[in-house]
This record gives C-alpha cells, sequence and structure tokens, in this order.
C-alpha cells in the first residue's frame, strides 16, 4: 500500500541525516489500527530490503513536525525502531507511512 502524505510539503533527506534529528517522544499515529498497519508494512519493508535489496521511501515526522521522506532499504524491524541499510535507525513511533514502489 502507498502512502500519500497530507502535508504541504515533504522534504526529501539521505539516511545520512538521521543522526542529527530529533524525534517527539508522543506516536505520530493516534489511531492502534493505524499503528498495527504500520507495523505490519515495516515488517514487509524488511522483506523488500532483505529478500530484493528493494528501496521504499519512508515518511516521517521530527520532534519540531516537519514531515520528511527518504528513499532507502530497510534490514529490521522490531517494535520500537526500524534499522537502515547503513545501520542506522529511526524510531517507528516517527514513521508516518511507508510507499512501496
Amino acid at each position: 500500500m502507498s502512502f500519500t502524505s497530507s502535508a504541504a510539503t515533504v522534504e526529501i533527506v539521505e539516511k545520512e541525516d538521521l543522526t542529527t534529528m530529533h524525534f517527539a517522544h508522543d506516536d505520530v499515529l493516534t489511531d492502534e489500527t493505524a499503528r498495527q498497519h504500520r507495523r505490519a508494512d515495516a515488517e514487509r519493508a524488511v522483506t523488500l530490503g532483505n529478500a530484493y535489496h528493494g528501496k521504499l521511501d519512508i515518511y516521517f515526522q521530527t520532534a519540531d513536525g516537519v514531515t520528511k521522506r527518504m528513499a532507502t532499504t530497510v534490514w529490521a524491524a522490531d517494535a520500537n525502531h526500524i534499522t537502515l541499510k547503513s545501520g542506522a535507525s529511526l524510531p517507528l513511533r516517527a514513521v508516518l507511512g511507508f510507499d512501496f514502489y
């Protein structure tokens, strides 16, 4: 399933920029069903990354409320984080959605 951002502008960032970003302590998704769907999509992203070395877009929000997009490969996911090809990790609570292509 593709994610469409409702934000007027989405900043495109590189995975190397993650180390300079700060994330809110609260989850960006308030609906439990949406959180479960995000978790399933994270697992799908891991399969895409490990089996096919495929990239996808991840839409996420930083602590200042800015929506960002990053094209990357996901290597691992757990209940709290996703790990990217570079070894960087992103808190799952900051992820708005994934765009598989």
